[in-house]
């Protein structure tokens, strides 16, 4: 869903699987010069900016496929989220930039884009939430904690230790009783 830029556009420390869209109103010069490295997190107005997270490309080189069928099916967005933009986003003809949270390797961020960059929308990816479910892998279930399984009463303890101990003199006497017999032959 299309959510109005505040000025400036806070990103929260943290974030996961979020993407922002902006629609770059400047020539294809301009554009090149945003993959210079500093140039983009410059107009963006941060200090750094991972570029291994971040997609600068024309919207016509998606062909019929279409900016909303890209970030579908190739950024994981639901159809529900796409649908509400559907036409704002239809509408872009330039250059667009994809930010995804991982440019921004998970800090608190302000970001002020210069006029030429316009915010179309932020969008969350579909998936599993890792967040949620590693906090919940941090803290054991009770039966994996050292020491937590019932305690035998002694008496049960000392009788496996018997059996355990009457098979091992078992089996060292039936090793003993076939070398004293294939000596004897």
């Amino acid at each position: 869903m299309m959510v109005p830029a505040p000025s400036p556009l806070l990103v929260p420390a943290g974030e996961q699987r979020t993407i922002r869209v902006f629609d770059l109103e400047m020539g294809h010069e301009h554009v090149r010069f945003l993959r210079e490295p500093g140039a983009l997190a410059q107009i963006l107005g941060v200090e750094e900016i991972d570029l291994d997270h971040v997609e600068i490309f024309p919207v016509t080189d998606l062909e019929e496929l279409g900016l909303v069928g890209y970030l579908r099916d190739g950024c994981g967005i639901t159809q529900e989220q796409l649908d509400a933009d559907a036409a704002e986003l239809k509408s872009i003809t330039g250059y667009v930039l994809l930010i995804r949270s991982r440019a921004l390797r998970g800090r608190k961020t302000r970001l002020t884009p210069a006029n030429q960059i316009r915010f179309v929308g932020l969008y969350r990816e579909a998936g599993a939430d890792w967040a949620r479910d590693l906090a919940a892998a941090a803290t054991p279930p009770e039966s994996a904690k050292p020491y937590s399984a019932p305690r035998p009463s002694p008496r049960s303890a000392r009788s496996r230790a018997r059996r355990i101990g009457a098979s091992v003199f078992s089996g060292v006497m039936a090793v003993i009783l076939l070398i004293v017999y294939w000596l004897a032959k």
